[in-house]
């Protein structure tokens, strides 16, 4: 199993989980709450996105690395379009 995660400094984190959620509720079983969501892309493959009032917290676990890699530019792209104007900074780590 291959995580990565991201800490994101915002404070617009539960209003990004609760659009991200939505945008993607169409395609995958998605849960979310005000400061949690969980996005399953397949069996294998999920976001977890939790929110404080200062960040946001991404995670991707997925069984295969090279989609993990993927899955970080998608998911990066979609939070960004989802900031209106609000410039993200997320950098990508491995978790062991």
């Amino acid at each position: 199993m291959a995580t990565t995660s991201a800490t994101i400094p915002t404070t617009d984190g539960a209003r990004l989980i609760k659009r991200l959620c939505a945008h993607w509720s169409h395609k995958f079983p998605v849960e979310f709450s005000e400061s949690h969501g969980d996005i399953a892309f397949d069996a294998q493959t999920h976001v977890r996105l939790n929110a404080t009032d200062q960040t946001l917290v991404a995670a991707i676990e997925t069984a295969d690395t090279a989609h993990a890699a993927r899955l970080q530019d998608v998911v990066a792209e979609h939070l960004n379009r989802m900031a209106r104007g609000e410039t993200l900074t997320i950098a990508w780590s491995t978790v062991a």
